[in-house]
């Protein structure tokens, strides 16, 4: 018969050996993990697993990247749930690329005077990081906080803004949380290519037709310079006018190209350029509308309508009506010797938000457009794929030319019958090889010369139609010859996407490495339902409180029956 204390010893040798063995692995597992890097993400959106281009971005980095984080402090529930989001994708990045990645999360106006914090956030905003006015309702009264939800990156020198937090018109603070981290890869992985980007492709701004000047597109201009090589060239007829261009840009003419311009920029494309078109069918004119108080809209023939249509889309010459719309001051009368001015909706201003899932327009705010007209898409271009990125509203109706705008017409309420003209295109993404638009049109005597390069199906290739010029023009203010930043409602203190949408754009045409397809990932929002946390707040309570308690006694009993069952005490 064994003795009891020899069991206790054999069970103490084997609890020992057992301890030993299992150290021996913790090192050895750690010991390969030092040379073997591996994450697990087990979340079904797979929201912590990098794409493959962040991934060859990050391991390209050879210096320190510094991050100046200002998401910390006293936060609501969401906020505090994207900070953590934020440090997760931060620990992820600083993994793939082997530390270079170093972060500090900092409260902005910590320890400062009330003049220093105020000169501080001064310098963030100069910066471009722009704040957020946080409102909670308490049950007893209203807590308003500025948060400011971004960071300064600084690599090798040069410094540039991650905004982190974007608010949505119209969409719920959680929903814009929930969209803010799913572009929180895209977003970081665009900041680091900024700063990283050593050849930059180029852009050409097309002159010679009466586009916009510099002055109008100096913000969109200087968005792009970010990331492009940005100039101005008139083609003048030449084929190499700008044969080095990644893309051009042809933003508002007003004047009819000639043929020769029309083939060097039909040549381009069939070589494989990508060209961003805005572009008016329309003409108003704005000076006679606030002068006398209405205009006539008119056809403006450019001489391009026939190669886009060759190209997949038919410009329409109407004017866009929407009753979602931006609003506009119009003096009513004078008070007190001086201008009353009055907002009313003009509903030649629509703004659109795009409801599709493509990396150019999702989750992208309002964008504002100013007499624009519709375009189609032509269905005998089989051979190009099209994208719908931008309609108006359900309740929209188009105006034929010659089209009678009227300021007095708002002291009118619409008709919202009228509006039935529902979801109209006004900008396209025409992807594929095209089709040159002088094929067959050619004379037989230069076909016939060797001297002559000419080339009638194109390479694969992109280009963005929208039938609105404005959407990249910046007002500038007559007085003081300010200008405003792209998109930015000077009446209504308002930024719309306007420049996100055209970066957006571009970056999708120049984007060899798809970066733009990280915007397409989706995680999962679980969010509570509010209406149930107000009516059933005192049940779960109660379940989160007595519950634990309850099965820690059922455990204790039961361990308790099995321990007196098995000893007798």
């Amino acid at each position: 018969m064994v003795s009891k204390s020899t069991t206790t010893s054999a069970n103490k040798k084997r609890n020992i050996i057992s301890l030993v063995i299992l150290l021996t692995i913790v090192l050895i597992v750690n010991y390969i993990g030092s040379f073997v890097f591996k994450r697990f993400d087990l979340t079904t959106e797979k929201r912590y697993t990098l794409a493959t281009t962040t991934k060859t971005m990050l391991s390209k980095i050879d210096d320190e990247v510094y991050l100046k984080v200002y998401l910390q402090g006293n936060f609501n529930p969401s906020f505090t749930r994207l900070k953590n989001e934020v440090k997760e994708m931060l620990d992820e990045f600083r993994a793939y690329s082997n530390n270079q990645i170093q972060y500090e999360f900092i409260t902005p106006g910590e320890g400062m005077t009330k003049d220093e914090a105020t000169a501080f956030q001064r310098q963030l905003y100069d910066k471009g990081l722009v704040p957020e006015q946080v409102i909670e309702n308490k049950s007893d009264k209203k807590l308003e906080t500025l948060i400011w939800p971004g960071a300064i990156v600084s690599y090798k020198g040069k410094e540039t803004v991650w905004q982190i937090f974007k608010r949505q018109v119209g969409v719920p603070p959680e929903e814009c949380i929930n969209n803010s981290v799913q572009e929180l890869e895209y977003s970081l992985s665009n900041a680091l290519r900024k700063l990283n980007l050593n050849k930059k492709q180029e852009i050409t701004f097309i002159e010679g037709h009466g586009e916009l000047d510099t002055l109008e597109q100096y913000d969109l201009m200087r968005s792009f310079s970010e990331y492009y090589e940005v100039n101005r060239t008139p083609i003048l007829g030449k084929l190499g006018s700008f044969k080095d261009a990644a893309a051009i840009v042809i933003a508002q003419p007003d004047s009819t190209f000639s043929e020769k311009d029309q083939f060097v920029i039909d040549q381009y494309i069939m070589n494989g350029g990508k060209v961003l078109w805005m572009i008016d069918p329309v003409d108003v004119n704005r000076d006679s509308l606030q002068m006398r108080g209405f205009s006539i809209g008119l056809n403006k023939p450019l001489g391009i309508e026939e190669m886009l249509y060759k190209y997949g889309v038919r410009l329409n010459q109407v004017l866009v009506q929407d009753l979602q719309c931006a609003s506009i001051p119009i003096n009513v009368g004078f008070k007190a010797g001086q201008p009353n001015y009055k907002f009313f909706p003009w509903v030649y201003n629509p703004l659109m938000l795009p409801d599709n899932n493509h990396p150019i327009v999702k989750n992208l705010d309002l964008i504002r457009l100013n007499y624009c007209s519709t375009l189609d898409t032509i269905a005998s271009a089989r051979e190009i794929k099209k994208t719908i990125l931008l309609k108006s509203s359900k309740y929209t109706r188009t105006q034929p030319t010659p089209a009678r705008i009227y300021l007095g017409s708002v002291q009118y309420k619409p008709n919202e019958k009228q509006y039935k003209n529902s979801y109209q295109t006004v900008a396209c993404l025409l992807e594929g090889a095209f089709s040159s638009f002088v094929e067959y049109r050619i004379p037989s005597r230069l076909l016939a010369d060797s001297n002559f390069k000419y080339m009638d199906k194109g390479k694969p290739t992109k280009m963005i139609v929208v039938a609105c010029g404005d959407i990249g023009k910046n007002e500038i203010s007559k007085s003081t010859n300010q200008i405003f930043p792209l998109g930015y409602d000077k009446y209504n203190k308002q930024t719309f996407a306007n420049k996100t949408f055209l970066l957006n754009c571009m970056n999708y045409l120049l984007d060899d490495e798809g970066l733009l397809q990280l915007r397409s990932r989706e995680v999962k929002l679980r969010l509570l339902d509010r209406k149930k946390i107000v009516n059933q707040r005192s049940k779960w309570q109660m379940i989160n409180v007595a519950m634990p308690l309850f099965l820690i006694f059922m455990v204790a009993s039961i361990q308790f029956w099995l321990r007196r069952k098995r000893f007798g005490v």
